[in-house]
Order: C-alpha cells, then sequence, then structure tokens
C-alpha cells in the first residue's frame, strides 16, 4: 500500500481521558465527512478511533490523568491514515489481540472492531522512541 503524497487533515493533542472521546468523535467525524467518505465508512473510522484512544486510556495509562493523545488524519490519494501516538509504556503488538468471541462477557472487543473496520492496523516506531504510534488505514474508493 503507498502511502506517498499524504495530505494532512488534522494534527490535534487531546488530554487521555474519557471525557475527551466525545470530542474525539466529533473531530474525526467532521474531518473525515470533508474527506468525502461515505457516511458508512466515516462510522466504521470514528468507532475504531474511539476503540483505540480507549484502549490506550484504559490500558496505556491505565485511567490515570496526565497522559496525552496526538491524533493525525491524513489522505493519500484513496485512503486515510489515521496516526494515534501516546508517550505510555511502549506494547507488544503481537499481545494486542482480540478475546474469542464466544467469550461471551463485556469489553475486549474493541481491537475486534478496529481490525473489522479498518483496513490496515499496524504499530510503528515512534519518532523518538518513547510511547506507541498506531497507524490504523481505511480506503474510501
Amino acid at each position: 500500500m503507498n502511502l506517498r503524497n499524504e495530505k494532512v487533515l488534522l494534527e490535534r493533542n487531546f488530554d487521555a481521558q474519557g471525557t475527551h472521546l466525545c470530542t474525539i468523535r466529533r473531530v474525526v467525524r467532521e474531518t473525515i465527512e470533508r474527506s468525502g467518505c461515505s457516511e458508512t465508512c466515516t462510522e466504521l473510522i470514528v468507532i475504531a478511533v474511539n476503540e483505540a484512544c480507549m484502549n490506550i486510556i484504559q490500558h496505556g495509562y491505565n485511567s490515570k490523568p496526565g497522559g496525552n493523545i496526538i491524533l493525525e488524519i491524513r489522505q493519500s490519494n484513496d485512503n486515510l491514515i489515521i496516526r494515534l501516538r501516546d508517550f505510555a509504556e511502549p506494547v507488544e503488538p503481537s499481545k494486542v489481540k482480540p478475546r474469542d468471541l464466544q467469550d461471551l462477557r463485556p469489553g475486549g472487543l474493541g481491537t475486534h472492531f478496529i481490525r473489522e473496520a479498518m483496513d490496515d492496523i499496524k504499530f510503528l516506531p515512534p519518532p523518538d522512541g518513547i510511547g506507541n504510534l498506531l497507524q490504523m488505514v481505511k480506503r474510501i474508493t
């Protein structure tokens, strides 16, 4: 997947708190809608970003105040690239897995929703080696 010629649509820093999720969803929705993405595609991206931010807040920062999330949304041709940067302890990408869908109980399905909603998901090395950088890509053809 060639992601050259990226155009920055949004760069914003948020406190890593659950109270900011509503604002994050609104900002993501508004930005994605301006990109020409369909309503269904927009909602899938909003869900994925919300779930990823919730995971950062709950698991990365252990719901403690003081953490930051940097949200970037870029467009490269017919791809939307969403990058979420945090400054929490680095995660081992191979351990980030959804729980079994047969295990019926609340919670634990965020990574499943993210994988279903997005076309490509990967952790990139953070620029300064601190924290985590998650990249999610959605084709908007």
